[in-house]
Protein backbone atom coordinates (compact mmCIF):
# COMPACT_ATOMS: atom_id res chain seq x y z
CA UNK A 1 0.00 0.00 0.00
CA UNK A 2 1.39 3.24 -0.87
CA UNK A 3 1.68 6.51 1.09
CA UNK A 4 -1.93 7.86 -0.72
CA UNK A 5 -3.61 4.82 -0.27
CA UNK A 6 -2.64 4.48 3.19
CA UNK A 7 -3.72 8.56 3.95
CA UNK A 8 -6.78 8.23 2.30
CA UNK A 9 -7.29 5.12 4.30
CA UNK A 10 -6.86 6.59 7.64
CA UNK A 11 -8.18 9.94 7.06
CA UNK A 12 -11.46 7.83 5.79
CA UNK A 13 -11.59 5.75 8.91
CA UNK A 14 -10.96 8.45 11.55
CA UNK A 15 -13.97 10.96 9.54
CA UNK A 16 -16.20 7.45 9.97
CA UNK A 17 -15.45 7.62 13.22
CA UNK A 18 -15.82 10.93 14.20
CA UNK A 19 -19.12 10.94 12.56
CA UNK A 20 -20.01 7.86 14.04
CA UNK A 21 -19.40 9.31 17.89
CA UNK A 22 -21.31 12.34 17.34
CA UNK A 23 -24.45 10.09 15.41
CA UNK A 24 -24.39 8.01 18.59
CA UNK A 25 -23.83 10.72 20.90
CA UNK A 26 -27.09 12.56 18.65
CA UNK A 27 -29.39 9.29 19.46
CA UNK A 28 -28.15 9.09 22.83
CA UNK A 29 -29.23 12.88 23.90
CA UNK A 30 -32.51 12.18 21.95
CA UNK A 31 -32.90 8.52 23.95
CA UNK A 32 -32.78 10.70 27.27
CA UNK A 33 -34.74 13.89 26.36
CA UNK A 34 -37.60 12.34 24.67
CA UNK A 35 -37.75 8.38 25.24
CA UNK A 36 -35.89 7.85 28.44
CA UNK A 37 -38.47 6.56 31.00
CA UNK A 38 -38.32 8.88 34.42
CA UNK A 39 -37.59 6.46 37.46
CA UNK A 40 -39.77 5.78 40.48
CA UNK A 41 -38.14 8.55 42.89
CA UNK A 42 -40.38 7.15 46.20
CA UNK A 43 -37.90 3.79 45.47
CA UNK A 44 -35.14 5.76 46.96
CA UNK A 45 -36.78 6.54 49.94
CA UNK A 46 -40.20 8.39 51.40
CA UNK A 47 -38.69 11.63 52.15
CA UNK A 48 -36.81 14.50 50.02
CA UNK A 49 -34.42 17.09 51.91
CA UNK A 50 -34.32 20.83 49.91
CA UNK A 51 -32.20 23.52 50.48
CA UNK A 52 -32.80 27.00 49.37
CA UNK A 53 -36.61 25.51 48.92
CA UNK A 54 -38.62 29.09 49.60
CA UNK A 55 -37.30 30.80 46.01
CA UNK A 56 -36.69 30.37 42.46
CA UNK A 57 -35.91 26.55 41.68
CA UNK A 58 -35.72 25.13 45.16
CA UNK A 59 -39.04 25.89 45.74
CA UNK A 60 -40.44 23.90 42.29
CA UNK A 61 -38.58 21.19 42.76
CA UNK A 62 -40.16 20.68 46.46
CA UNK A 63 -43.37 21.44 44.69
CA UNK A 64 -42.61 18.99 41.80
CA UNK A 65 -41.34 16.24 44.25
CA UNK A 66 -44.76 16.51 46.74
CA UNK A 67 -46.26 15.86 43.08
CA UNK A 68 -44.22 12.69 42.85
CA UNK A 69 -45.36 11.69 46.70
CA UNK A 70 -42.81 12.30 48.47
CA UNK A 71 -42.45 13.71 51.83
CA UNK A 72 -40.31 16.93 52.28
CA UNK A 73 -37.93 18.59 54.73
CA UNK A 74 -37.89 21.76 53.60
CA UNK A 75 -34.53 23.69 54.68
CA UNK A 76 -34.00 27.13 54.87
CA UNK A 77 -32.92 30.33 57.30
CA UNK A 78 -36.18 32.35 56.83
CA UNK A 79 -38.30 30.41 59.11
CA UNK A 80 -41.87 32.56 58.23
CA UNK A 81 -40.73 32.02 54.38
CA UNK A 82 -40.31 27.94 55.65
CA UNK A 83 -43.79 28.38 57.05
CA UNK A 84 -45.35 30.25 54.24
CA UNK A 85 -44.27 27.78 51.84
CA UNK A 86 -45.31 24.37 53.51
CA UNK A 87 -48.14 25.32 53.84
CA UNK A 88 -48.58 26.71 50.25
CA UNK A 89 -47.36 22.73 49.56
CA UNK A 90 -49.76 21.46 51.64
CA UNK A 91 -52.58 23.79 50.23
CA UNK A 92 -52.00 22.53 46.58
CA UNK A 93 -53.91 19.14 47.22
CA UNK A 94 -50.91 17.21 48.54
CA UNK A 95 -53.00 15.71 51.34
CA UNK A 96 -50.87 12.96 51.68
CA UNK A 97 -47.49 14.22 51.70
CA UNK A 98 -45.87 15.51 55.19
CA UNK A 99 -43.88 18.67 54.93
CA UNK A 100 -41.31 19.60 57.95
CA UNK A 101 -39.32 22.91 57.96
CA UNK A 102 -35.68 22.91 59.56
CA UNK A 103 -34.19 26.44 60.53
CA UNK A 104 -30.58 26.39 58.99
CA UNK A 105 -28.28 29.13 58.17
CA UNK A 106 -25.76 28.05 56.09
CA UNK A 107 -24.06 31.54 55.90
CA UNK A 108 -23.76 32.14 59.41
CA UNK A 109 -23.99 28.63 60.99
CA UNK A 110 -20.57 26.58 61.31
CA UNK A 111 -20.19 23.02 59.61
CA UNK A 112 -20.76 21.24 62.85
CA UNK A 113 -23.86 23.45 63.58
CA UNK A 114 -25.29 22.66 60.04
CA UNK A 115 -24.43 18.62 60.42
CA UNK A 116 -25.96 18.20 64.05
CA UNK A 117 -29.69 20.52 63.05
CA UNK A 118 -30.28 17.95 60.04
CA UNK A 119 -28.59 14.84 61.67
CA UNK A 120 -30.77 15.40 64.36
CA UNK A 121 -33.41 16.28 62.06
CA UNK A 122 -33.68 13.24 59.73
CA UNK A 123 -32.69 10.81 62.31
CA UNK A 124 -36.49 8.78 62.25
CA UNK A 125 -36.83 9.32 58.42
CA UNK A 126 -36.68 7.88 55.38
CA UNK A 127 -34.40 10.14 53.50
CA UNK A 128 -34.12 8.90 49.59
CA UNK A 129 -33.70 12.48 47.98
CA UNK A 130 -31.37 15.48 48.84
CA UNK A 131 -31.36 18.94 46.64
CA UNK A 132 -29.12 21.09 47.14
CA UNK A 133 -30.55 24.64 45.12
CA UNK A 134 -29.66 27.04 47.53
CA UNK A 135 -27.08 29.48 46.06
CA UNK A 136 -26.11 33.35 45.58
CA UNK A 137 -24.89 35.39 43.16
CA UNK A 138 -24.05 38.48 42.69
CA UNK A 139 -26.22 41.50 42.29
CA UNK A 140 -24.30 42.86 38.94
CA UNK A 141 -21.50 42.18 37.35
CA UNK A 142 -18.05 43.36 38.51
CA UNK A 143 -14.15 43.08 38.76
CA UNK A 144 -13.36 39.97 41.35
CA UNK A 145 -11.44 43.23 43.10
CA UNK A 146 -14.29 45.17 43.24
CA UNK A 147 -16.32 42.23 44.81
CA UNK A 148 -17.04 43.10 48.81
CA UNK A 149 -16.12 40.88 51.20
CA UNK A 150 -19.45 40.19 52.80
CA UNK A 151 -20.77 39.01 49.56
CA UNK A 152 -17.36 36.93 48.81
CA UNK A 153 -18.13 35.29 52.24
CA UNK A 154 -21.65 34.76 51.51
CA UNK A 155 -21.04 32.92 48.12
CA UNK A 156 -18.34 30.69 49.32
CA UNK A 157 -20.31 29.66 52.59
CA UNK A 158 -23.99 29.16 50.60
CA UNK A 159 -22.49 27.79 47.22
CA UNK A 160 -19.92 25.78 48.19
CA UNK A 161 -19.41 25.07 52.28
CA UNK A 162 -23.43 24.84 52.58
CA UNK A 163 -23.66 22.27 50.03
CA UNK A 164 -20.44 20.04 50.92
CA UNK A 165 -21.71 19.94 55.22
CA UNK A 166 -25.70 19.48 54.07
CA UNK A 167 -24.72 16.45 51.95
CA UNK A 168 -21.61 15.48 54.69
CA UNK A 169 -24.76 15.16 56.89
CA UNK A 170 -27.18 13.34 55.09
CA UNK A 171 -25.27 10.88 52.66
CA UNK A 172 -24.14 8.24 55.90
CA UNK A 173 -28.05 7.98 56.08
CA UNK A 174 -28.04 6.81 52.38
CA UNK A 175 -25.23 4.66 52.87
CA UNK A 176 -26.72 2.45 55.62
CA UNK A 177 -29.62 1.81 52.75
CA UNK A 178 -27.52 1.64 49.84
CA UNK A 179 -30.11 3.64 47.87
CA UNK A 180 -30.49 7.08 47.94
CA UNK A 181 -30.15 10.39 44.76
CA UNK A 182 -28.40 13.62 45.39
CA UNK A 183 -28.86 16.66 43.20
CA UNK A 184 -26.46 19.65 43.06
CA UNK A 185 -28.04 22.49 41.15
CA UNK A 186 -25.26 23.88 38.83
CA UNK A 187 -25.08 26.45 36.15
CA UNK A 188 -23.88 26.36 32.44
CA UNK A 189 -21.93 29.29 33.30
CA UNK A 190 -19.43 26.67 34.05
CA UNK A 191 -20.25 23.59 31.51
CA UNK A 192 -21.55 25.29 28.47
CA UNK A 193 -19.44 28.40 28.42
CA UNK A 194 -15.59 28.68 28.22
CA UNK A 195 -15.52 31.83 30.79
CA UNK A 196 -18.28 34.01 32.59
CA UNK A 197 -16.32 36.96 33.69
CA UNK A 198 -16.89 39.39 35.69
CA UNK A 199 -19.19 37.05 37.77
CA UNK A 200 -15.98 35.06 38.44
CA UNK A 201 -16.78 33.72 42.33
CA UNK A 202 -20.52 32.58 41.21
CA UNK A 203 -18.97 30.77 38.54
CA UNK A 204 -15.93 29.26 39.76
CA UNK A 205 -18.22 28.29 43.21
CA UNK A 206 -20.55 26.30 40.75
CA UNK A 207 -17.66 24.50 38.64
CA UNK A 208 -16.84 23.56 42.82
CA UNK A 209 -20.04 21.80 42.38
CA UNK A 210 -19.86 20.22 38.93
CA UNK A 211 -16.70 18.35 40.29
CA UNK A 212 -17.86 17.73 43.74
CA UNK A 213 -20.84 15.80 41.96
CA UNK A 214 -18.56 14.12 39.36
CA UNK A 215 -16.30 12.99 42.19
CA UNK A 216 -19.02 11.62 44.63
CA UNK A 217 -20.82 10.14 42.52
CA UNK A 218 -18.06 7.58 41.70
CA UNK A 219 -17.24 7.58 45.27
CA UNK A 220 -21.05 6.04 46.06
CA UNK A 221 -22.32 4.65 42.67
CA UNK A 222 -21.47 1.15 43.93
CA UNK A 223 -23.55 1.90 46.92
CA UNK A 224 -26.80 2.61 45.26
CA UNK A 225 -26.38 6.27 45.86
CA UNK A 226 -26.68 8.44 42.73
CA UNK A 227 -25.25 11.78 42.29
CA UNK A 228 -26.18 14.23 39.53
CA UNK A 229 -24.82 18.08 38.66
CA UNK A 230 -28.25 19.92 37.00
CA UNK A 231 -26.86 22.37 34.73
CA UNK A 232 -29.64 25.39 34.26
CA UNK A 233 -28.84 27.99 31.59
CA UNK A 234 -31.08 31.04 32.39
CA UNK A 235 -34.32 30.40 34.30
CA UNK A 236 -36.37 33.14 35.09
CA UNK A 237 -36.01 33.86 38.96
CA UNK A 238 -35.35 36.39 41.87
CA UNK A 239 -32.05 35.23 40.79
CA UNK A 240 -31.52 36.43 36.94
CA UNK A 241 -34.35 38.93 37.26
CA UNK A 242 -35.22 37.45 33.37
CA UNK A 243 -38.71 37.37 31.72
CA UNK A 244 -39.92 34.46 31.15
CA UNK A 245 -39.38 32.74 27.57
CA UNK A 246 -39.08 29.83 25.61
CA UNK A 247 -35.15 29.60 26.60
CA UNK A 248 -35.61 31.09 29.60
CA UNK A 249 -38.17 29.05 31.56
CA UNK A 250 -40.04 30.02 34.80
CA UNK A 251 -39.02 27.60 37.61
CA UNK A 252 -41.70 25.25 37.50
CA UNK A 253 -41.46 24.54 33.75
CA UNK A 254 -37.82 23.69 34.48
CA UNK A 255 -38.60 21.52 37.42
CA UNK A 256 -40.92 19.27 35.87
CA UNK A 257 -38.14 18.49 33.07
CA UNK A 258 -35.59 18.04 36.17
CA UNK A 259 -37.50 15.07 37.65
CA UNK A 260 -37.13 12.88 34.55
CA UNK A 261 -33.10 13.23 34.39
CA UNK A 262 -32.91 12.33 38.30
CA UNK A 263 -31.01 9.04 38.72
CA UNK A 264 -28.70 9.02 35.57
CA UNK A 265 -26.09 10.83 34.53
CA UNK A 266 -23.79 13.09 36.53
CA UNK A 267 -23.93 15.79 34.96
CA UNK A 268 -27.04 17.05 33.39
CA UNK A 269 -28.86 20.16 31.38
CA UNK A 270 -32.27 18.79 31.80
CA UNK A 271 -34.33 21.95 30.01
CA UNK A 272 -34.81 20.50 26.18
CA UNK A 273 -34.07 24.20 25.02
CA UNK A 274 -30.77 24.33 27.29
CA UNK A 275 -29.78 21.44 25.54
CA UNK A 276 -30.15 23.12 22.08
CA UNK A 277 -28.88 26.13 23.31
CA UNK A 278 -25.47 24.31 24.65
CA UNK A 279 -25.09 22.65 21.55
CA UNK A 280 -25.24 25.77 18.82
CA UNK A 281 -22.91 27.35 21.92
CA UNK A 282 -20.49 24.82 22.04
CA UNK A 283 -20.44 24.62 18.14
CA UNK A 284 -18.84 28.57 18.59
CA UNK A 285 -15.01 29.09 19.14
CA UNK A 286 -14.01 30.08 22.47
CA UNK A 287 -12.29 33.52 21.93
CA UNK A 288 -15.55 34.95 20.51
CA UNK A 289 -17.16 33.26 22.94
CA UNK A 290 -14.61 35.04 26.11
CA UNK A 291 -15.39 38.71 23.90
CA UNK A 292 -19.14 38.48 23.65
CA UNK A 293 -18.99 37.61 27.17
CA UNK A 294 -16.54 40.17 28.60
CA UNK A 295 -18.66 42.92 26.74
CA UNK A 296 -21.87 41.11 27.66
CA UNK A 297 -21.41 41.75 31.40
CA UNK A 298 -19.61 44.73 31.33
CA UNK A 299 -22.86 46.62 29.76
CA UNK A 300 -24.37 44.82 32.83
CA UNK A 301 -21.42 46.05 34.70
CA UNK A 302 -22.26 49.53 33.78
CA UNK A 303 -26.14 49.71 34.43
CA UNK A 304 -25.24 47.94 37.94
CA UNK A 305 -22.75 50.71 38.55
CA UNK A 306 -25.70 53.01 38.24
CA UNK A 307 -27.82 51.57 40.51
CA UNK A 308 -25.20 50.96 43.12
CA UNK A 309 -26.71 53.07 45.72
CA UNK A 310 -29.47 51.46 46.23
CA UNK A 311 -28.29 48.02 45.84
CA UNK A 312 -24.83 48.12 47.48
CA UNK A 313 -24.10 45.46 49.97
CA UNK A 314 -26.87 43.10 48.93
CA UNK A 315 -26.71 40.08 47.19
CA UNK A 316 -28.96 37.66 44.67
CA UNK A 317 -29.81 34.93 46.78
CA UNK A 318 -32.20 32.00 46.83
CA UNK A 319 -30.64 30.79 50.03
CA UNK A 320 -33.62 31.22 51.86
Amino acid sequence: MDYTHFFLLATTTLGFISISKSLFNFLVWIYATLIRPTKHLKDYGSWAIITGSTDGIGKSMALELAANGLNLLLLGRNPLKLEATSKEIVDKHFTNVQVKYLVVDLQNNSGDEIMKKIEEAIADLDVGILVNAAGVAYPYARYFHEVDLDLMDTIIKVNIEGTTWVTKAVIPSMIKKKKGAIINIGSGSTVVLPSYPLVTLYAASKSYLAMFSACTNLEYKHQGIDIQCQVPLFVSTKMTRMKASLFVPTPDVYSKTCMKWIGYEKLAVPYFFHSLQSFVIRAIPDVLLDSYMLNYFLYWRKRGLVKDSQIKGTSNSEAN
